[in-house]
């Protein structure tokens, strides 16, 4: 009952049935081969000279004030500081926190 009123316009619903908006198609990102290609070169090059020994250092003291419940942006930062990547960064994050699933609805 509640669908027909929707589709009959006897309940309006702001947005859905009455008073739309009219939207443009959001186009695509399409990302360029060689500029996929180019930053994964770099992203090789910064693992490659960074001190790596301080990156495991930094990564262990995010993972440490994450157990704690402390305040992680500076740690996040001083992760950064030492050319951790972002994928570094969630890893250790996700064996903290974990990573959200969605439960299965039928």
């Amino acid at each position: 009952m509640y669908q027909k009123a929707v589709e009959k316009k006897e309940k309006i619903i702001v947005g859905v049935n009455a008073y739309e908006m009219e939207h443009k198609p959001i186009p695509f990102l399409k990302i360029d081969e060689a500029a996929a290609k180019q930053h994964m070169a770099r992203l090789h090059d910064v693992k490659k000279t960074r001190n790596n020994a301080q990156v495991g250092e930094k990564i262990l003291d995010l993972k440490k004030a994450a157990s704690d419940k402390q305040n992680l942006m500076p740690y996040i930062l001083s992760c950064v500081k030492s050319y951790a990547t972002l994928g570094e960064i969630m890893d250790s994050l996700k064996e903290v926190y974990g990573e959200y699933q969605e439960p299965i609805t039928y």
